[in-house]
C-alpha cells in the first residue's frame, strides 16, 4: 500500500511539474518507474539488486527547464528509456549530462491524510521548553510535517554536494502538499528545531523494524501546491507466497496545481544555474 502511495505521489508532483509549462518532470529513483504487478514488482527489485544500485541513494525526481526537453529525451533514449535510469550507473556520460541540465532534484513523501482538516492546522509555533525555548508545537499535535529519515540525510547530502543540483523534499497529502530545500532541513535539525523520533515500520509478514526521522512542521516549509481533482479510492490486494491475501486501498488519478510560490522558487534555481 505504501509503495502504491508512494508512485501516485510521484505521478502528481510530475503531472502539475508538467502542467506549468515552464517545466517538467521524470521519475529517477528506482520506485516511479517500478512495475506496479507484484510479481513483476519482485523481479525488477531482484535485477535492481543484482546491479548493486538498490544500496544507492538517488533523488525521487528531477525537474528540468522545458527549453530542454529535446536534449533530455534525447540522453534518455540513449540509455533504453526512462525505465532504465535506475539501472545505470551515474558515471555514465548520459547520466553525468543530464544531472548536469536538471534544475532540482525531489525526495518524495507522502501522508495519507487531509493536511488542512489535521487538528493542530493553522496553529502558530511557540517556544517550547523541550525545544530549547526554540519555536514549535506542543508534543503529539496532530499538524501537517515533512518526513526525512535520518538514513536518507547523509545519503542526500552527499548526492547534492557531488552533483551540484539542489535536493529539496516535497511532501505530498491528500488535499495540499509541502516542500522544503535539503539544506533548510539539516539546518532545522543541526539548530534543534526538530527533534529526531523513532518511528515502527511494520512489513505485511509482521515483522517490525525502527527507523529515526525527523518531522518537520509544514510551517518551516512552503506550499508547494494543492489537490484540484480528487484522486479515486480503489480496492486491492496482493498474495503473498503462502496464499495470504493481504488489501489495501489504491489511490488513482486525480490532479494538483503547483502554487505560484513553487513555480518563482523554481524559476529562480533555473535563472541561477544559466
Amino acid at each position: 500500500m505504501r509503495w502504491s502511495q508512494g508512485v501516485w505521489s510521484e505521478r502528481r508532483i510530475i503531472q502539475a511539474v508538467n502542467d506549468t509549462g515552464e517545466f517538467f518532470g521524470i521519475p529517477y529513483g528506482p520506485s516511479g518507474v517500478a512495475p506496479e504487478d507484484a510479481k513483476a514488482l519482485e523481479l525488477y527489485f531482484e535485477r535492481l539488486e543484482k546491479a548493486g544500485l538498490g544500496r544507492n541513494k538517488r533523488p525521487d525526481l528531477l525537474i528540468f527547464a522545458k527549453s530542454v526537453q529535446s536534449v533530455v529525451d534525447d540522453l534518455i533514449q540513449t540509455i533504453g528509456g526512462v525505465s532504465e535510469l535506475p539501472f545505470t550507473p551515474e558515471n555514465n556520460e548520459a547520466i553525468k549530462e543530464l544531472l548536469g541540465m536538471a534544475t532540482l532534484a525531489v525526495e518524495c513523501e507522502n501522508s495519507l491524510w487531509k493536511g488542512k482538516r489535521m487538528p493542530d492546522y493553522g496553529s502558530a509555533l511557540r517556544p517550547q521548553k523541550r525545544l530549547g525555548g526554540k519555536p514549535g508545537l506542543k508534543k503529539g499535535a496532530v499538524v501537517p510535517t515533512l518526513i526525512l529519515k535520518e538514513e536518507d540525510r547523509r545519503p542526500l547530502q552527499e548526492w547534492q554536494d557531488a552533483h551540484d543540483t539542489p535536493v529539496h523534499i516535497w511532501h505530498v497529502f491528500y488535499d495540499i502538499a509541502f516542500g522544503i530545500s535539503l539544506d533548510r532541513a539539516q539546518e532545522l535539525i543541526d539548530q534543534g528545531f526538530i527533534s529526531p523520533q523513532k518511528h515502527t515500520f511494520q512489513a505485511p509478514s509482521g515483522v517490525t523494524s525502527e527507523k529515526v526521522i525527523y518531522k518537520i512542521y509544514y510551517q518551516h516549509a512552503y506550499t508547494l501546491g494543492s489537490t484540484t481533482q480528487e484522486p479515486e479510492l480503489r480496492a486491492r490486494f496482493i498474495e503473498d507466497k503462502n496464499g495470504h491475501i493481504l488489501p489495501y486501498v489504491h489511490f488513482e488519478g486525480g490532479k494538483m496545481d503547483l502554487s505560484e510560490d513553487a513555480l518563482q522558487m523554481l524559476r529562480d534555481l533555473a535563472n541561477a544555474k544559466v
